[in-house]
């Protein structure tokens, strides 16, 4: 049996694990990157239609990680301001940077999730003391004071003195420590595809949340939007399966002719919606980052954020634990990092769940409820400045 020795093993190759490992560049340890996706695909993965809208403080993390200047012009969209509105009704509910320190400057930046990854591989590829290990999956892992293994589907066998799961928010690793979660499969799905479309979005972002459907338009460059429409899975499918002209009119029609005709201009994705919450996010030797820690509904579309800023929170403590000369998987240690992380996810986690359920349910009250609901906040400017904070700071 060959076994080869690491600091830290880190089971999957996405935004997450991949943030976490470039954040350790320069500690000096030893770390290894198991990804079952063959190399080609994180060097230029394919586009999977999401777009992800970054907060100021990811854009300057992925900066600091050296993946920012990887990304093309075309490729990023300043996100100017956010509308919500309900039902048929005109009114809207807006966030935007007015009275913040951030004055006129925008919300927040869009930028594909695909290009995303190309740049975090890109800023990581060749990195000093990173093993990465492409093309090969886990077929078991355990973690305990004492250290950390896992058996990779060759045959090799690698141990670490921190294991890091970052392998989904249906995550096998969590599975193998031990880690419950709640999972709620919500029984929608999302469908996202990229359009074009007469009217000038000016930056604005739109989450409609009408009767029987929730559709959102995600400012692009130039006249171009993400369209994100939810609805249950069979109607998605259906709708996924209409040819390009088809769906431009169903799109137009479902968001109101508010951007003019739409005209489809690649493919579009389904996702089937699940969110997650791990009861813990840190075992004996192990970690938890990323979707297998926090799988958040993209109703709000902070998830990604969120993963990144726990990934390096992670990494900022090993790294200084490592600098000292300390246990890199103390408990103490991981605790600080599941306390932090846990209640920077926990208000938006429980807050988007509220959300969801609000403006997701048919019955006359709940309808009535959420045009209240966005009725008050309007008239709490202290709130809406405070929310649009929290989404360009998280």
């Amino acid at each position: 049996m060959c076994m080869t020795a690491y600091d830290v093993i880190v089971v999957g190759g996405g935004p997450a694990g991949l943030g976490f490992a470039r954040a350790l560049a320069g500690s000096g340890l030893r770390l290894a990157v198991v990804e079952r996706s063959p190399r080609a695909a994180l060097a230029d993965p394919a586009d999977d239609g999401r777009e992800i809208a970054l907060t100021h403080h990811s854009v300057a993390t992925l900066r600091k990680l050296g993946a920012w200047d990887a990304l093309h012009a075309d490729e990023i969209a300043p996100l100017r301001a956010a509308h919500v509105f309900n039902g048929g009704s005109p009114f809207a509910l807006s966030f935007d940077t007015a009275g913040s320190k951030a004055g006129a400057g925008p919300l927040g930046t869009m930028v594909p999730n695909h290009a995303i990854r190309r740049a975090l591989f890109a800023a990581t590829e060749g990195q000093d003391g990173l093993d990465l290990m492409t093309g090969v999956g886990v077929t078991g892992a355990r973690a305990n004071r004492a250290g950390a293994s896992v058996t990779l589907d060759d045959g090799r066998v690698l141990t670490a003195r921190l294991l890091v799961a970052a392998d989904s928010r249906f995550s096998a690793i969590r599975d193998q420590l031990g880690i419950a979660a709640r999972i709620n499969r919500i029984g929608k799905s999302m469908m996202v595809c990229r359009v074009m479309h007469e009217a000038d979005h000016d930056g604005i972002a739109t989450e409609w949340f009408d009767h029987g459907q929730t559709i959102a338009m995600l400012p692009l460059s130039g006249r171009r939007s993400s369209a994100v429409l939810t609805l249950p899975c069979a109607e998605i499918d259906r709708l996924a399966a209409l040819d390009a002209d088809a769906l431009g009119a169903e799109l137009t029609r479902r968001f109101s002719g508010r951007l003019g005709a739409m005209r489809v201009l690649d493919r579009a994705h389904v996702y089937p919606l699940a969110t997650t919450w791990s009861h813990h996010f840190a075992a004996d030797g192990a970690a938890l980052i990323g979707d297998a820690a926090v799988g958040m509904h993209p109703v709000t579309a902070h998830g990604f954020n969120l993963g990144l800023a726990g990934a390096t929170r992670l990494a900022d403590l090993i790294a200084a634990a490592a600098a000292k000369r300390r246990d890199i998987a103390s408990p103490l240690l991981l605790r600080r990092y599941e306390t932090a992380h846990r209640l920077q996810c926990r208000p938006l986690y429980d807050a988007t769940a509220m959300i969801v359920g609000l403006y997701t349910a048919e019955s006359p009250a709940a309808r009535a409820a959420r045009h209240v609901t966005l009725r008050a906040a309007a008239r709490l400017p202290f709130l809406r400045q405070s929310v649009s904070r929290l989404l360009m700071q998280s």
